[in-house]
């Protein structure tokens, strides 16, 4: 049975923490979900490797809350697409009427973009989308589209990209960026080389690597991320990157 996106709700906290419930395709316009709190916190499973925590985010300056290893995965992926605008962690749940029985789903991640729509986006691990994920999903889906916004399962991304990613997300921290070196650093990478041989001629090489890591996380620099990242990667300016690629 399909639900139309008009017949569905959207429960969300308010600046003050008070639990609001409105038709979705008005919200989906005028609420800004990304500055929203959790709708519904994440149960801490006792064995667990990853407990619930908070990342804090380069794209927003401030924590986003996640609940799993996999949760964690892709806000950091998020954290650093440059379409990303907003973050937050499980802000939204969406409520409707289904075969006369109340239902409801909270995607685990949304994003703002920079066309102004949003992304709902569930993270699953190894064994893929359950069946009830997969129900869900598809009338959360139909309900994203309405509104002009997209949503997605995401599925374990390439292990590469994730340790790549990982690494450059330690220097995402603006105490990082290039500041003065910026021009010198641009100057270097403006043909392509291994990293190792542009970083001598910018100065320590204790501070320099920091600065370099920093840009290719903001995407001032381009590096391949399919591929194990070592000193002798081959670093350019992100434009020259992306058309290459």
């Amino acid at each position: 049975m399909a639900v139309e996106a008009g017949r569905i709700d959207v429960r969300f906290r308010d600046p003050v923490g008070r639990v609001r419930q409105v038709p979705w395709l008005e919200a989906a316009q005028d609420v800004a979900f990304e500055a929203a709190p959790v709708i519904r916190p994440f149960p801490v499973r006792h064995g667990g490797r990853v407990a619930p925590g908070w990342w804090w985010s380069s794209t927003t300056r401030r924590l986003v809350a996640y609940g799993s290893g996999v949760i964690r995965t892709q806000l950091m992926l998020l954290d650093r697409d440059p379409a990303v605008v907003g973050l937050a962690c499980r802000p939204v749940e969406l409520v409707w009427c289904e075969d006369g029985r109340s239902s409801g789903h909270a995607p685990q991640l949304m994003a703002r973009l920079q066309d102004g729509s949003g992304l709902l986006v569930d993270c699953v691990g190894r064994g893929g989308a359950s069946v009830r994920l997969t129900e869900r999903a598809r009338i959360v889906a139909a309900a994203a589209q309405t509104a002009g916004w997209g949503y997605r399962i995401a599925g374990l991304p390439d292990p590469v990209v994730v340790a790549n990613v990982r690494w450059l997300a330690g220097y995402r921290h603006p105490r990082y960026a290039a500041g003065v070196r910026t021009p010198a650093l641009l100057e270097a990478f403006a043909s392509p080389r291994p990293a190792v041989e542009a970083v001598p001629g910018l100065g320590d090489p204790i501070a320099v690597w920091p600065a370099v890591f920093h840009s290719l996380w903001s995407g001032v620099l381009w590096v391949r991320l399919d591929e194990p990242l070592h000193e002798r990667a081959v670093v350019c300016l992100a434009q020259q990157g992306l058309e290459a690629a």
